[in-house]
């Protein structure tokens, strides 16, 4: 049953994403043809086989391995960053929006905290710095944090101000590739968007890179630290589409005030200069759920917004007359208007979007239905866009990421991109009235089960998320007695 089912969900992903393999396969042979080997091209970009190329060629480039992260061959401290409450002395507003931000919360997310639990155990440790060194740039940095640190009083700072302003230069582009300097001929550094900005407190330096989606790509965009399966590819999926060509980055929806708004005048300092956009620092994403746990409602709200924002759904009329007693196919079409990246995003095992279709009759019987949860998942059959991470004997991995081998399928949409579900079902004979479709493009960042698996049954409740919905009425024409 189980190898049927991961047939059905390759074959289903294969049928729709044929444009996809014919682009790459045209993509593989322009390479081949231009003398370039594919594998010299993804060396300068991503993780590929760290073991046998860039550790034995330098094997002090990597000094947090599996982490990609590097300080320029410098021993970071503590006493070398500042708190965020320091930050908060000339900065309140920035402040207040980045404390209510997922990125606050990295490293004391309960989903992080017992995936890397589990993970390190699994691993002997290895992979403790793999995780730690985007949840905690300076815990692994500069206080030599490890799994065994979840037990103590000791709450490392997540994705602080001085995480991302300390950040001189990229080496790659994924797994936590950042360079971090938070210092320069022994000054306070801070690196920003803007070349005439000016502090009493530290050197203001200016960086292009913090405007640029490359910055986000070190920690948004995850391969395998073993094997160099691509687990997450945010980045890459941005980098990909039509977006990239406008010239649109993630800052310039992930750091506005919400969906469609493009400016945000201001200061980023009472003595600061007047400016005609302020980067917002809430850094909205679509994790309802988290924000809800950290009793963060505003943040919750914005959440649902964006994700409100991303994609419409529609029913696709059939063009025969429906009747009693026979079979009726009808399509839904869902596209991705809003997000740059595919839909949904991030953390394969939990992200998942799906169409709860329901068909009723003129008194509200129900007459169809796909797309429910049962025990905290999402029924056999529904229509959903997922990724399916697979071991290395086919096995869809639902929590143990460590033992992922290959991708098995992504049946997720594209920028700009659509895809059309269909729903074949029975009328009923001598039906009266029309029937009333319903279809409902639902989110969660991760199913119930998966976090009743983590955490325990009963400890964190996940919020589905209605994305977008639409009704439609059909009409039915009754089937004549036959003489």
């Amino acid at each position: 049953m189980a190898d049927n089912n991961h047939r059905r969900i390759i074959w289903r992903t294969f049928i729709g994403r044929w444009a996809d393999v014919r682009s790459l396969l045209l993509l593989l042979l322009t390479v081949i043809l231009a003398g370039v080997s594919v594998s010299t091209m993804a060396d300068n970009d991503k993780w590929v086989q760290p073991e046998r190329s860039v550790i034995e060629q330098t094997p002090n480039a990597m000094p947090f391995y599996p982490s990609r992260a590097s300080t320029q061959g410098r021993a970071l401290t503590p006493e070398m960053f500042d708190s965020a409450e320091t930050c908060r002395g000339c900065h309140q507003q920035i402040y207040q929006q980045w404390q209510g931000s997922a990125m606050a919360q990295a490293w004391v997310d309960p989903i992080y905290q017992a995936l890397l639990q589990r993970a390190s155990a699994a691993t002997d440790a290895k992979v403790d710095n793999f995780c730690i060194g985007c949840h905690s740039p300076i815990g692994m940095t500069a206080h030599n944090i490890t799994t065994a640190d979840l037990t103590k009083s000791f709450t490392p700072p997540g994705v602080s101000c001085e995480v991302c302003h300390n950040i001189s230069a990229v080496s790659g582009n994924d797994n936590g590739a950042y360079v971090l300097t938070p210092s320069e001929n022994g000054k306070r550094v801070k690196y920003g968007p803007h070349r005439d900005a000016a502090s009493p407190y530290h050197q203001s330096n200016y960086s292009e890179l913090l405007t640029k989606s490359e910055f986000c790509a070190v920690c948004h965009n995850v391969s395998h630290p073993f094997n160099s399966t691509p687990i997450e590819r945010t980045y890459d999926e941005w980098s990909e589409s039509a977006y990239n060509e406008q010239g649109v980055q993630c800052q310039d929806c992930h750091m506005t005030p919400g969906p469609g708004v493009t400016t945000n005048p201001g200061k980023s300092a009472p003595m600061g200069k007047q400016r005609d956009h302020i980067a917002s620092h809430h850094f909205t994403g679509g994790n309802v759920t988290l924000h809800k746990h950290f009793g963060q409602h505003e943040m919750a709200e914005r959440a649902r917004e964006m994700l409100r924002s991303a994609a419409t759904i529609e029913v696709l009329t059939p063009e025969q007359t429906l009747l009693g007693g026979e079979l009726a196919t009808i399509k839904v079409k869902v596209s991705n208007v809003g997000a740059g990246h595919k839909i949904p995003t991030g953390f394969p095992e939990g992200r998942e979007m799906w169409v709860d279709f329901k068909v009723t009759d003129s008194s509200g019987n129900l007459i169809y239905r796909s797309g429910a949860i049962r025990n905290g998942k999402t029924e056999t059959g529904t229509r959903n866009f997922k990724v399916y991470l697979g071991d290395k004997d086919n096995n869809v991995v639902d929590l143990d990421v460590w033992s992922v081998d290959r991708v098995l399928a992504d049946t997720r949409i594209l920028p700009k991109g659509y895809a059309i579900v269909d729903y074949t079902f029975t009328i009923p004979t001598g039906i009266q009235g029309p029937l009333v479709l319903n279809a409902e493009l639902n989110y969660w960042p991760f199913s119930q089960h998966l976090v009743d698996e983590l955490l325990g049954p009963g400890k964190l409740a996940v919020e589905v998320v209605q994305m977008t919905s639409v009704t439609q009425s059909l009409a039915v024409q009754l089937q004549l007695a036959q003489k």
